[in-house]
């Protein structure tokens, strides 16, 4: 009998070799933050060297690609760097990135962008990297784009549309998704309101997140896309991870930073129907399966890598308990892959999706755990992350994503397929390298006791000139 390649990967994944590293009592943390900003300042001069101003750098084939707009790069890994430069002390670096910024950045741009992902990256990373330097530019571009993005939200339901032209104000795309519409800009606009003095940003973040929340299931649960034009769901799969995700995380956040309790309530709400429609603990381990949102059947016992940011929200919320054991499965997963796969079934183990996009969801679900209880063994997962993705996923450019996370990165395997993606996401300049350093490194330009990461790892508050 012939085995499948992906029977094979399955096999495949409880032999990967894994990192050999001390206890994580035993760790020297400061040495690995010396580790990390290393290899921060590295992957910036490789990037300055073959890719500068693109969007993305490609660091295998050591070029660039636009991401946010189709042929348009606006910078977007330079943006998203900035506040993990500032706080790392890479202040040549951080300044070679805003005088790009001053120089070339410009959103007067015939193209469509996408107002989930320019909210998180552009205007996120602009608002963090204005509060870390005071560049008052960079607090300009991030007006200057929302504003631009206004036009998605004249909607009937208040919930905004996907897409818009940034020249024209022309709008796309109604069929969204709770995270782009809950998740996709609350606390970004919160900020940037209250930076300038323009309260219409979040007037129209918050109504188009109290918007979705009112047309949640009589279960308390939300489906997983829905028509913007017309307020009626077009998909029914509830879940913790994508395209939902992120609507969870700014619930919460979204109460933190203003105090408004609608936020608060519906986070509450939305945790006990997770907790009492969504638990699965078939296999001796807390996972939250995907269900339909209206009747509560189980669709599928597949994991998504995205779905690891929940232990960490799990515990900001208070749930300690179910944050503690949800984290022991994220950890036995990690065990299990040494680097984690996009997907994967909980009841079998087998890889349903062998890719890795240097995902950074498990390094800040661990910070996250670290930042409530200070224990080291959240820095001890973070560790395992940093080390397998520096022996792994290091290319000649810079890191890159895998197409499979089975084949090691050291040629070709037998199908001729290369283990590298050669693709470096903007996100993994503003997520895990911070959260590395944050762990590690005791960083007085951090406030651990009175901060605020968004779903992008930007910092919004906690920045401290030390």
């Amino acid at each position: 009998m012939t085995l499948s390649r992906r029977s094979l990967l399955a096999g495949a994944a409880a032999t990967l070799p894994l990192i050999a590293t001390p206890a994580a009592a035993q760790e020297d943390w400061a040495s690995l933050a010396a580790a990390v900003k290393a290899e921060m300042r590295w992957a910036w001069h490789q990037y300055r060297a073959v890719a500068w101003g693109q969007d993305e750098v490609k660091p295998v084939s050591g070029t660039g690609q636009s991401f946010l707009i189709k042929n348009a790069s606006v910078g977007l890994s330079i943006v998203e760097a900035l506040d993990t430069l500032w706080l790392m002390g890479l202040d040549a670096e951080l300044e070679d990135g805003v005088r790009w910024i001053h120089q070339h950045l410009t959103f007067n741009l015939d193209g469509d962008a996408q107002l989930f992902e320019a909210s998180i990256r552009l205007v996120g990373g602009l608002l963090s990297g204005h509060l870390a330097t005071n560049d008052a530019r960079l607090l300009e571009l991030a007006h200057d784009l929302a504003t631009r993005m206004m036009p998605c939200f004249a909607t009937p339901t208040a919930m905004p549309m996907r897409f818009v032209n940034l020249r024209t104000g022309a709008v796309r795309d109604p069929n969204s998704f709770p995270a782009e519409i809950g998740g996709g800009c609350l606390p970004e606009y919160w900020t940037l309101s209250q930076l300038t003095g323009d309260r219409r940003f979040y007037d129209v973040a918050l109504a188009a997140t109290l918007a979705l929340v009112a047309r949640r299931s009589p279960l308390g649960l939300y489906g997983e896309s829905i028509d913007v034009t017309t307020g009626q769901w077009t998909g029914r799969r509830a879940t913790v991870g994508p395209p939902t995700d992120s609507f969870f995380e700014y619930l919460w956040d979204g109460w933190r930073l203003t105090g408004d309790t609608r936020l608060r309530d519906a986070y509450q709400a939305a945790t006990l129907a997770i907790r009492t429609q969504m638990a699965d603990r078939s296999t001796g381990l807390l996972w939250f399966a995907d269900v339909d949102f209206a009747t509560g059947a189980r669709v599928n016992a597949d994991q998504d890598e995205l779905s690891a940011f929940y232990p960490g929200l799990l515990a900001e919320g208070g749930d300690l308990d179910a944050a503690r054991l949800h984290m022991a499965s994220w950890i036995a997963a990690q065990a299990r892959y040494g680097i984690l796969p996009e997907g994967f079934d909980v009841r079998t183990w087998a890889v349903t999706q062998p890719t890795n996009a240097l995902r950074p969801e498990l390094a800040d679900a661990a910070v996250t755990l670290w930042l409530h209880d200070r224990d080291d063994r959240w820095r001890g997962v973070a560790r395992d992350h940093f080390l397998a993705m520096r022996r792994w996923m290091k290319a000649p450019h810079g890191y890159s994503g895998l197409s499979d996370v089975s084949i090691r990165p050291t040629g070709k395997d037998a199908l001729g397929v290369f283990a590298f993606d050669d693709h470096c996401p903007g996100y993994w300049w503003s997520e895990q390298m911070k959260y590395y350093w944050l762990i590690f490194s005791d960083t007085r330009r951090f406030d651990y006791a009175d901060h605020y990461l968004s779903t992008e790892g930007n910092v919004l508050r906690g920045l401290r000139r030390a």
